[in-house]
């Protein structure tokens, strides 16, 4: 398995490095909701990428690794854990019915965000992706009911499917130490000129809140 992880998580940092000078920081209002997928990664502290890092450029690499690990536990599920795959199986033949599937085939660096931006006080949406996504999936029959047996069973089956994901992330996490070298290479090239400049930007603003003629008019002003 090492030699396979290694192959792939190499793979996987090569592209998110590809993809990496395209970054660009976000203009729109941050959420105030941190990512489920990155907040505290164990992925994302192996490479390196600390919380001085912007969102968009750690959700692109862990999103890579975990879909590194998602085909890992997919692959040992299949060999080993038969009520789940019989599940899992069902519950994808009830996705592929449903008429309108928004979050799928998305790239990695938007893959596993939330489908619409937060909502503004006071202007609320017409509608939203999510919304018209929970109607779609409304729409499909519900999966048939367990008995409290198969319900144990299943639950038994889904440990050891965590035990294994956790087992994969582990070896993804020392296979990463060999990649912080250049990682943080990319990130010193691409993304940190970016945030400085973002500061800069930022401090100048600051240092000159009013325009050349704003002190020359109003009450209290001197010719």
């Amino acid at each position: 398995m090492e030699r396979t992880l290694d192959a792939q998580v190499a793979q996987a940092v090569d592209a998110w490095l590809r993809w990496l000078p395209r970054w660009q920081p976000a203009t729109h209002r941050g959420r105030a909701a941190p990512c489920r997928r990155c907040f505290g990664s164990p992925l994302l502290s192996a490479a390196g990428l600390g919380a001085d890092v912007p969102h968009g450029v750690q959700h692109g690499l862990s999103t890579r690794m975990k879909t590194i690990v998602d085909h890992a536990v997919a692959e040992y599920t299949a060999r080993n854990l038969p009520l789940l795959q019989a599940e899992l199986d069902q519950q994808a033949a009830r996705n592929r019915a449903r008429s309108y599937r928004p979050g799928e085939d998305l790239a990695p660096e938007y893959e596993g965000l939330p489908l619409d931006p937060d909502p503004v006080p006071g202007a609320p949406f017409l509608f939203t992706i999510e919304q018209l996504a929970n109607e779609a999936e409304a729409d499909v029959p519900s999966l048939p009911p367990l008995s409290a047996e198969a319900k144990a069973a299943l639950r038994r089956e889904v440990s050891l499917a965590d035990e294994y994901a956790n087992l994969v992330g582990r070896e993804i996490c020392s296979v990463l130490l060999g990649h912080r070298l250049r990682i943080q290479a990319a990130i010193v090239e691409f993304v940190e000129p970016q945030v400085e400049a973002m500061l800069a930007e930022l401090t100048q603003s600051l240092d000159t809140p009013f325009g050349p003629g704003d002190f020359l008019s109003g009450p209290g002003a001197t010719p």
